[in-house]
């Protein structure tokens, strides 16, 4: 295995809590503030979509994981005070603005939890202890969540009178349906790494130990396959919920007739 790439963006991510090692068609995403708990801000947000725009075209999956004993603790309680963040817009701040532009500054937020479902990568959360809130739905924007024995979700904006925006409610609604979604959120309940694995939220839960360990025989097993056919496969159960079922047949054959085209050398 050749070494890490060097991030040239690495002092000013990891200020911002986010570092970027990228090894071939492999790249490990760390949040990188274990003494924060990883706890988030816009300038971590902005960190993270700044990664997703400079990943080279060679990655093929992505590996979200964390320092520390917690994954993030959720969003930066300064944020929740009169004063914010220092040069960040504070709630109050953010309650006052007029419609547009608020819709546009939650929409730059959301863009840090959106591209980890780009039809070109395979994302793989990587999560232990605490994942609360915005570290939830962190997770929630990946593909697929390894876990440790030790994990618990939580989503607690609804205690807080706010709601879920970053991105997390629809993925979390695929994964164990309309019900459980709404009083996991309702509720802000904690959701253990059983039964994560049980109703779908996780694809494997394993001893803390271990959890590097799976993530990346996960992520070597994703990278055996054709790069072509996993991207085809992917858009193809990406775009199930909304096609009827005569529609996913016709997609098939579609997805299929260019897959053959490649193989034989005569695709676009």
């Amino acid at each position: 295995m050749t070494a890490p790439a060097t991030d040239p963006q690495t002092p000013s991510r990891e200020r911002d809590g986010v570092r970027l090692e990228i090894d071939g068609a492999l790249a490990v995403v760390t949040l990188c503030q274990p003494e924060r708990r990883n706890a988030q801000s816009p300038a971590l947000w902005r960190a993270l979509s700044a990664v997703g725009r400079d990943l080279p075209g060679t990655v093929r999956v992505v590996l979200l994981r964390a320092e520390g004993v917690s994954f993030s603790a959720g969003l930066d309680r300064a944020m929740f005070t009169p004063e914010g963040i220092p040069g960040e817009p504070s709630f109050l701040q953010l309650a006052a603005a007029e419609p547009e532009e608020l819709d546009g500054i939650i929409a730059g937020y959301q863009e840090a939890f959106s591209w980890w479902r780009r039809p070109d990568l395979v994302t793989i959360a990587v999560v232990q202890g605490h994942a609360v809130g915005a570290g939830f739905q962190l997770a929630l924007g990946c593909d697929l969540r390894v876990v440790a024995d030790d994990v618990q979700f939580s989503m607690k904006e609804t205690s807080l009178g706010l709601v879920p925006d970053l991105a997390g409610t629809k993925p979390l609604t695929e994964l164990v349906g309309y019900a459980r979604a709404l009083e996991i959120c309702a509720t802000g309940r904690w959701v253990g790494a059983e039964e994560a694995a049980a109703i779908g939220l996780a694809n494997l839960a394993v001893p803390a130990g271990e959890l590097d360990a799976a993530a990346r025989d996960l992520a070597a097993a994703l990278l055996a396959a054709p790069r072509n056919a996993v991207i085809e496969t992917k858009a193809l159960l990406q775009g199930a919920g909304g096609r009827s079922y005569d529609e996913q047949r016709s997609a098939e054959r579609a997805a299929q007739a260019r897959r053959l085209r490649d193989l034989a050398g005569i695709g676009d």
